[in-house]
């Protein structure tokens, strides 16, 4: 059987404030060309389908219009909830349509009932563990404590007993979880709890093949074990990601070979770091012209309007920081109360504004400064001048 294992579409987010919807739509253009051309028999969508519980109009509606597409070309997909969909809003209507092959697991109480489906080889289970809050499901599973490992693997004790009484069955499981080799970055939201997040990969022994969802970057745990990544970049810290999905054939021995097959990159990111004036001089960095650009600024003194100067040269400028470069002689070392004992309000104000800006305040910025804080302890002591 021929699957293409994807995850973490986050139907609805946005790229720094810049809709997405476009580029969400464009990607599953190509999912579904890719399950017609290279004759996919199941599509597996390893959780995070929204980016909210509460996914927009626009969200549901490109939701809605895949699974048609898919119906349509007799391509059958299981898909599980992540951590930033709600299970039940997803789930609705799940028995319903699987009629027309689209699987939603979404209760983690079925999480040992597979979807069945079969080829020439005979029956493959597809177990769907949807995301599993270790609080929410602890009872569920009977475990004393609660973490990641704990609920994750009760949830595949269940599963290797369902399948020991299914002889003879190959066997794929969905998961979204942080598995114990894998890389996160920025985009992820944080699943730690008790400040353990991360299971060990031996939780999937005796299953053919492990579809993963939560990380974002595209990658191998083991040969049976894979995430896909997102298909799209959810921030800058993905900015040298190769966004992709696996193309898995399992065979009749249930061996899954795996082929990556990237998706398409709708504008790429760019990280730029420097002073402000090599970086609209630079000729080198004319390629990042329509890019979505991360800049930080390393001038020791603050440049005028830097954001307006590089969105001149890079329009898609979204973020801006500064790291001003230093000599060493900072005085971070000295505490905060000893950099303040013996100064006033005004002076304490001025250092700020130097520490901020990384040049002094003029003279008529500190005259304004000073007529300020008079002005307020004017009014904490009720109109009467100190």
């Amino acid at each position: 059987m021929r699957l293409l294992h994807t995850s973490d579409w986050h139907l609805g987010r946005t790229f720094h404030g810049m809709s997405l919807r476009a580029e969400q739509s464009a990607f599953l253009d190509h999912l579904v060309a890719v399950a017609r051309a290279e004759d996919v028999d199941t599509v597996l969508v390893a959780g995070d389908v929204y980016d909210r519980a509460l996914p927009s109009l626009e969200a549901v509606a490109l939701f809605d219009e895949v699974l048609h597409r898919l119906a349509e070309i007799d391509v059958e997909a299981v898909l599980i909830s992540g951590n930033h969909d709600s299970a039940p809003r997803l789930g609705v209507g799940a028995g319903l349509i699987g009629r027309a092959g689209i699987h939603l697991r979404t209760d983690p109480a079925a999480a040992s009932a597979p979807v069945l489906l079969a080829d020439e080889f005979g029956d493959i289970a597809f177990y769907g563990l949807p995301y599993l809050e270790p609080t929410l499901v602890r009872e569920v599973f009977g475990v004393e404590r609660a973490g990641h490992a704990a609920v994750l693997g009760a949830a595949m004790d269940r599963v290797r007993a369902d399948l020991a009484r299914r002889p003879g069955t190959r066997s794929v499981v969905l998961a979204h979880a942080f598995v114990v080799g894998g890389t996160g970055c920025d985009s992820e939201r944080d699943i730690t709890v008790g400040g353990i997040q991360d299971v060990p990969a031996s939780v999937f022994d005796g299953v053919d093949y492990v579809a993963l969802g939560h990380l974002h970057g595209a990658q191998t745990i083991t040969e049976r074990i894979r995430y896909s990544g997102s298909p799209l970049a959810f921030s800058f810290s993905e900015a040298a990601h190769r966004k992709s999905m696996w193309l898995i054939d399992l065979d009749g021995e249930g061996r899954p070979d795996a082929r990556r097959l990237d998706c398409p990159v709708p504008r790429p990111l760019a990280r730029l770091r420097g002073r402000l004036e090599e970086l609209l001089d630079d000729p080198r960095l004319e390629r990042h012209a329509d890019a979505w650009v991360q800049v930080t600024l390393t001038d020791p003194v603050r440049p005028r309007d830097p954001m307006s100067r590089l969105r001149r040269r890079f329009p898609r400028t979204l973020q801006l920081t500064f790291d001003p470069e230093t000599d060493g002689r900072s005085g971070d070392s000295v505490t905060y109360s000893s950099r303040l004992r013996g100064r006033d309000d005004t002076q304490i104000g001025l250092d700020f504004i130097q520490h901020v800006r990384g040049r002094p305040a003029e003279a008529d910025e500190h005259e304004l400064l000073r007529d300020a804080f008079a002005a307020v302890r004017m009014t904490a002591d009720g109109g009467r001048a100190r």
